[in-house]
């Protein structure tokens, strides 16, 4: 269930999304929050260098492997405006981390591309439970996901 400590946390995503799309990059932002609450690290996508595995929430596994506890890792919470894809989500789960929630599904996405004309990306789109398993996951949010399509339109209509 979505609430509004979740919701605080996917704005921040967004905001983070933003921050992406206005330096040239594609629009992904990522929070990783612990048990008590407390953001530990955040992060947008790095991709516009043409390093495609410079994910936000790839990042944020990396760092909560090298700097949480198997415990303290299990209990924290990976917010992010986007559904991980396969690579960030097998990261995730590599590294131990415990809640998912996303504002906007790979599912979404893969849609509004679509209706923009954008070729498909190489890598299929699946959804996290088909990746990982044992891990809670809570999304898409659709107040949130309106927001997270808008900047994706801003970012193919720049191209």
């Amino acid at each position: 269930m979505i609430n509004d400590t979740d919701m605080k946390h996917l704005r921040r995503c967004i905001e983070l999304a933003k921050a992406a799309l206005d330096a040239g990059d594609e629009p992904f932002g990522s929070v990783l929050v612990s048990s008590t609450g407390e953001v530990l690290m955040e992060d947008h996508n790095h991709v516009a260098g043409g390093d495609h595995t410079q994910h936000p929430e790839f990042a944020l596994a990396r760092w909560a492997a090298n700097n949480m506890t198997v415990e303290e890792r299990s209990k924290a919470t990976v917010y992010t405006s986007g559904e991980h894809c396969p690579m960030c989500a097998a990261a995730h789960g590599w590294a131990g981390l415990g809640r998912i929630v996303y504002a906007s599904s790979s599912k979404q996405l893969a849609e509004w591309l679509n209706e923009l004309g954008v070729s498909p990306s190489r890598v299929r789109n699946l959804p996290i439970e088909d990746v990982i398993r044992d891990t809670v996951i809570e999304g898409p949010v659709a107040e949130l996901a309106e927001e997270v399509r808008q900047l994706h339109i801003r970012l193919h209509v720049k191209r």
